[in-house]
């Protein structure tokens, strides 16, 4: 059993974790950060399966992503465009397949206009209420007690235009039935990428990968932590008392270390918060609200093939349909590889149905729905694999938490603010970045600022008192 003495004990190995560790390194205090795995990452994980490099988690980066960019030039990484030359494909309400170009989906007249209102109306509201402070408007109660599925069916009558644009923030993100979540937290989805139209243009918010995978993110910061990182060591106690300085003391206590510290970060998503045992306990409101915030389902669906067979046909291999099994199919495939990658996804209730298959069923399933888009040869990759972030033990689900109906406003105010010596870090916390790479660093970088502004002000007090 390790005994570290530090400033600063870190709950968990994600990018949001390790940029807050550096950042708090860069500035003179000592960290220990405590993961629970036996890798780094958190949410994102290169791995190599069968032969071929797969991103089992979150990999992608847009042009609004300023925090992750700056970090992976910081960091030496360089990124890469996504394949996305040739002809989409849309599969109607109907069941009739179109091949189409541009942003705008195939649909008839009506539909598209109505798309085009819905769309109008999300990103004025996203305009409206921000991505910071979404429940402080006065229209956040309102917008928290109505589902996105009926708020939508409010605003349009058209049915095919509704599902359309739930797929891109329902299946597309919260990986959640449009029913179980509020239009207040859609329109937080919309507000934290910039619009609802940034969501809804896949060529802008699945724009560039990185070279080599994004979990070098964490890899590279982790490097440059060595051994104040510890991996199999999952956090199970956390007591802090009153050092009567005006600060604490922290004993932190996993599988492998036993920590003493004046500050926690906890920069794990808040499903897993009570995985800890805290004493004392944490407040009436903090348990209250951790209960009201919960990560969705999603496969991610991996096929690789020996070539990219949909290019010869003048296809992209973008792929829509918000009545399939695969929502959504893109081409993944890695840097200067000959061989061609398909990513596709399977989200909520329709994950639900995969998982009540057998594993050569749901292969099948899966490979088949595929398949009606972009022909028979997807039918036999060389290398499938599938993503299940919901069995997973220290994630449980993906792609980051969200409130139930009427949580967020409830609650949201709440969210970042620190119990005691407690701070709180993660992507289901960001404003700007929301549930992607890009706010798991932008929220690691705040949270250190917090403590680092935290320690100086305690210094500062500890030194007036010693003088007087």
């Amino acid at each position: 059993m390790l005994t570290l003495d530090r400033d600063v004990v870190i709950v968990g190995a994600g990018p949001s974790g390790l940029t807050a560790a550096r950042r708090l390194k860069k500035a003179g205090l000592s960290v220990a950060v405590l993961e629970a795995r036996d890798r780094v990452g958190g949410r994102t994980w290169t791995d190599t399966i069968d032969g071929a490099m797969l991103e089992i988690g979150g990999q992608w980066v847009s042009p609004d992503q300023t925090a992750l960019m700056e970090l992976l030039d910081e960091l030496g990484l360089e990124m890469y465009s996504r394949y996305r030359e040739g002809e989409s494909i849309y599969l109607g309400a109907d069941g009739k397949l179109s091949r189409y170009t541009g942003a705008s989906f195939p649909v008839s007249e009506e539909t598209a206009a109505e798309m085009d209102r819905l769309t109008a109306i999300m990103d004025e509201l996203a305009a409206e209420i921000g991505a910071e402070e979404p429940w402080a408007h006065a229209k956040s109660r309102e917008l928290d007690t109505i589902s996105f599925h009926h708020w939508l069916r409010q605003n349009s009558s058209n049915e095919e235009a509704c599902n359309n644009i739930g797929l891109f923030i329902a299946g597309g993100m919260l990986t959640k039935p449009a029913h179980a979540f509020s239009a207040l937290q859609a329109i937080l989805m919309a507000a934290s990428a910039g619009s609802f139209s940034n969501l809804t243009d896949e060529d802008f918010i699945l724009d560039k990968r990185v070279v080599g995978g994004m979990q070098q993110v964490s890899l590279l910061q982790a490097a440059e932590l060595g051994d104040d990182v510890v991996l199999d060591s999952p956090v199970r106690t956390i007591n802090y008392t009153e050092d009567g300085n005006g600060g604490y003391k922290v004993v932190a206590e996993s599988d492998r270390a036993v920590v003493n510290a004046r500050f926690v970060i906890m920069a794990v998503p808040p499903n897993l918060y009570s995985r800890v045992s805290f004493n004392p306990p944490l407040p009436r409101r903090q348990h209250q609200m951790h209960q009201h915030q919960s990560l969705g389902l999603v496969i991610k669906v991996h096929a690789v093939y020996e070539t990219p067979f949909w290019r010869e046909k003048g296809l992209s291999g973008t792929c829509f349909g918000a009545d399939a099994i695969v929502q959504e199919v893109y081409d993944n495939t890695n840097h200067e590889d000959p061989r061609g990658t398909l990513v596709g996804f399977v989200s909520d209730e329709k994950a639900d149905a995969m998982f009540e298959l057998s594993e050569e069923e749901r292969k099948a399933a899966i490979l088949d729905s595929i398949a009606v888009y972009l022909g028979e040869e997807a039918k036999n990759p060389s290398v499938f694999y599938l993503s299940d972030w919901g069995s997973e033990e220290w994630t449980r689900g993906a792609y980051a938490a969200s409130y139930d109906l009427g949580g967020l406003s409830r609650y949201g105010k709440s969210q970042h603010d620190a119990v005691g010596p407690i701070y709180w870090s993660s992507s289901d916390l960001a404003a700007e970045g929301y549930q992607h790479v890009d706010g798991a660093v932008r929220m690691g970088q705040k949270t250190a600022d917090r403590i680092i502004a935290a320690n100086q002000e305690l210094r500062q007090a500890e030194s007036a008192l010693s003088q007087a």
